[in-house]
């Protein structure tokens, strides 16, 4: 069925280009955060098992999100194992890392990554005159942001 929300297919088909790769991050990084959870050990276990689960939560809820927002503006959410990991911009590991700190210190890298990207995802958007997208990517951006800051709050 065809779509008449005020944008053309070229400008939807730009927005959705941009959140395709966006999705395979957040599920990279989602990934990397239930690593952190599954195979942390130490002193800080409990708390940091804790907290790694409220993130992953987070994350698994903005990943529906961006695939709901890909289905919005009417094309398909990518939805393969080997399409998200050739997508992803994103470096793993940090859920493999060999201690808390270098878990934390590698999901810190790989939100402020996400979040650098966001910036340049919302001007695309803005650009296709998304403004609903360009005000999805802004919350996302906070969330990232404050996701960022809890873990940069454990290093300090």
């Amino acid at each position: 069925m065809d779509m008449n929300t005020g944008l053309s297919t070229k400008q939807r088909q730009a927005v959705v280009k941009a959140l395709e790769p966006l999705l395979a991050d957040e599920i990279a990084l989602y990934f990397a955060t239930r690593g952190a959870h599954w195979n942390v050990v130490g002193m800080g276990f409990g708390a940091l098992h804790k907290f790694f689960e409220a993130q992953y939560e987070a994350l698994d809820e903005i990943m529906d999100d961006v695939a709901e927002r890909i289905r919005a503006l009417g094309a398909k959410a990518p939805a393969t194992v080997a399409g998200f990991g050739k997508a992803t911009r994103l470096k793993e590991g940090a859920g493999e890392a060999k201690n808390a700190e270098a878990m934390i210190k590698g999901l810190l890298a790989m939100h402020e990554q996400v979040i650098r990207q966001l910036r340049k995802d919302i001007e695309v958007a803005s650009e296709a005159t998304d403004e609903g997208t360009a005000d999805f990517l802004t919350g996302l951006v906070e969330e990232h942001e404050k996701m960022a800051w809890m873990l940069r709050a454990h290093l300090e």
